[in-house]
């Protein structure tokens, strides 16, 4: 084996293990970025309380509703969307969390939500 063919061994090795180690980097720290972002949370200040459809309560449709609302710095919901859940009570869902206020922030938020409706309310 010759010292040319070895050192292009060698550096060949070297060069895969320098872009392994800069993808592994770069997948950290967008894994922190995307951590912190789900981590960001806004402390509801007031809350409006959902209207039970009353077609769901005669069907004795129950469940979770998970929404996803943008906040502004102010603290006011400026858009609501589901996520999840069953669709007769979505709707309510969404009415009662565009009348909710949180804490004002230093910035557009988004957080998600969870809005549960019990048979028996």
């Amino acid at each position: 084996m010759s010292g040319d063919t070895t050192w292009r061994r060698v550096f060949g090795l070297r060069h895969f293990t320098v872009n392994v180690l800069q993808a592994g980097a770069l997948a950290l720290v967008m894994a922190l970025a995307i951590a912190a972002r789900a981590a960001e949370e806004r402390a509801v200040q007031s809350r409006v309380a959902p209207v039970y459809p009353e077609i769901a309560k005669r069907l004795k449709i129950a469940g979770v509703v998970k929404v996803e609302a943008t906040v502004d710095a102010a603290g006011r919901v400026k858009d609501v969307k589901t996520l999840s859940g069953n669709h007769m009570l979505s709707v309510a869902a969404e009415e009662a969390v565009r009348g909710w206020k949180f804490v004002p922030g230093a910035r557009v938020s988004t957080v998600q939500l969870d809005i549960n409706f019990a048979a028996g309310n």
